[in-house]
């Protein structure tokens, strides 16, 4: 049985995700629909990028992605899909597919066409829809839109490296649900430049000297629990989709706060990295 995962920025108050929903079952009883998110920041393509990104590889190959954000239809946001990795993604030819397709090649790729033949002012059930159905049913991407070779890249998706390769200038491309702050810098890329060398994390007025391989890691376990001390301190991790996140350790948004109100930090901010030159060893 097919599987289609939808992810949008729509919320759970509105019509659009029960509507979208049911006309794919009108079209196709015997379906699995999965819900990856639809808290989606309102048109924040980076978000959705970075929740795609991480959420795709878990399903099985042949999986179909309807991805509703910044989806109207106009001569400068057309409508697209993929396939890459042996998954489908429709969705709007707005930068969201850039960071997936930054590190794997799209085994095949068109712009939807079938506009023509479908009034519609809600593309997402209207379009995306029937071009998901059309897929399900062993359909291929030829006939609902024409081959193109390129995509729209999303702005700032690679962080930038100074001349001197001693410092990377990253950005937040998310905040979660602990309002831990997620940068664009990715624990390779870091490597890369790092070349064992020290350096120092910054965010806005806050600076780190160690990025943790987990939470925990800041925790000293030989201290008796009641005089550890640690909630509510803030650290550089990697987290688990490999990425450089400044949180703060147990973080509740709803009472203590979290890495983006404690460090005023916010969608696009930049976090910067100083690598620091190796001391002259004397001969």
């Amino acid at each position: 049985m097919a599987i289609i995962t939808l992810t949008t920025d729509f919320g759970e108050k509105d019509h659009f995700v029960g509507a979208i929903k049911g006309a794919i079952f009108s079209e196709l009883e015997q379906i699995n629909i999965v819900d990856i998110s639809h808290s989606i920041s309102p048109f924040n393509i980076s978000e959705a990028a970075y929740i795609i990104q991480n959420a795709y590889s878990s399903f099985p190959k042949g999986t179909i992605h309807l991805i509703g954000i910044d989806s109207e239809l106009s001569p400068e946001n057309k409508h697209i899909a993929i396939k890459l990795d042996d998954h489908y993604f429709i969705c709007a030819n707005n930068g969201i597919m850039s960071m997936i397709c930054n590190e794997i090649v799209p085994e095949k790729l068109v712009e939807i066409n079938i506009h023509d033949r479908v009034e519609t002012n809600f593309p997402v059930l209207d379009i995306f829809v029937k071009v998901a159905c059309h897929i399900a049913r062993g359909g291929t991407l030829d006939v609902i839109g024409k081959v193109i070779n390129t995509i729209k890249p999303i702005k700032n998706l690679i962080p930038f490296v100074n001349d001197e390769q001693n410092q990377i200038i990253g950005s937040v491309i998310y905040i979660d649900n602990y309002g831990n702050v997620v940068t664009n810098i990715k624990r390779q890329f870091f490597e890369n430049i790092q070349k064992g060398r020290t350096y120092e994390v910054f965010a806005r007025n806050h600076k780190f000297k160690k990025i943790h391989n987990k939470f925990s890691d800041i925790v000293n376990f030989d201290i008796e629990e009641s005089k550890r001390d640690v909630e509510g301190n803030g650290l550089v991790v990697f987290n688990s989709s490999g990425y450089i996140e400044i949180a703060v350790y147990k973080s509740n948004c709803t009472t203590v706060g979290g890495a983006s109100t404690l460090m005023g930090l916010k969608s696009m901010d930049t976090v910067t990295i100083n690598f620091i030159k190796r001391p002259s060893i004397l001969q």
